[in-house]
């Protein structure tokens, strides 16, 4: 998709155009509100008209909301203070046909409320090592700021915010959590896995299609925040 955005922007510019996600997402996870970030020179019609033209060439698949300039100095992933996440896991013994492409089935009974007591020892900042992939000379602690896990009928949902994400971090922490609502491990279990510190000892990696970037969170204009991945 990253691709495709640039392809129209250059075409669209008349420049080359290379952009910065606010969030980094695996092949086949979805992005309700990603944020991206570009250098260009002035662009030679209206932003109204760029958009327009954007989303002509990029859509259906992606949808350019809106199109503005940026402070000097913003950057869509550095400057960000925190992103949330949401995985949805449809629970219903026969998978539902119009939300196969966008949830996890899980064809067995799962309990939600463990999943959720599970989830709140991982609130905080925590050296995240089980839960995902350290980048080579970086660090595996993150803040998480909340995670919450909750039932809509046969969909469960868990909903997560952290400063920055290690990758693979949320879909680790959700299969551990199903191992958890699934009945295969207490709920203790989870904050055994974090201690832990080794990608081993957590459950599965949820598959990506259930996962969805829902929101990114940025400082008022001219604050400059600290922003763990960087350093």
């Amino acid at each position: 998709m990253q691709g495709s955005l640039e392809d129209a922007l250059s075409a669209v510019l008349r420049v080359p155009v290379t952009t910065t996600g606010a969030g980094r997402t695996d092949a086949g996870v979805h992005a309700l509100a990603q944020v991206v970030s570009f250098a260009t020179p002035e662009p030679a019609e209206p932003s109204e008209v760029v958009l327009r033209r954007v989303n002509a060439m990029c859509g259906p698949a992606l949808a350019v909301l809106a199109l503005e300039e940026a402070p000097e100095g913003f950057d869509a992933r550095f400057s960000a203070l925190a992103r949330s996440y949401e995985y949805a896991i449809f629970t219903r013994e026969v998978v539902d046909p119009f939300s196969r492409f966008v949830t996890w089935h899980h064809p067995g009974p799962l309990d939600e409320s463990a999943m959720h007591e599970g989830a709140q020892a991982l609130v905080g900042a925590h050296d995240f090592s089980s839960f995902g992939r350290v980048p080579e000379g970086g660090s595996p602690v993150r803040d998480l700021r909340s995670i919450a896990v909750e039932r809509t009928g046969d969909l469960v949902t868990v909903a997560v915010t952290a400063n920055a994400f290690i990758q693979q971090m949320v879909r680790s922490i959700v299969g551990t959590l199903v191992r958890v609502g699934d009945g295969a491990r207490p709920a203790s279990w989870v904050g055994e896995v974090l201690e832990a510190r080794d990608r081993a000892a957590a459950g599965p990696v949820a598959p990506p299609h259930g996962l969805f970037l829902v929101g990114v969170e940025y400082p008022p204009e001219g604050d400059e925040p600290v922003d763990w991945e960087r350093e």
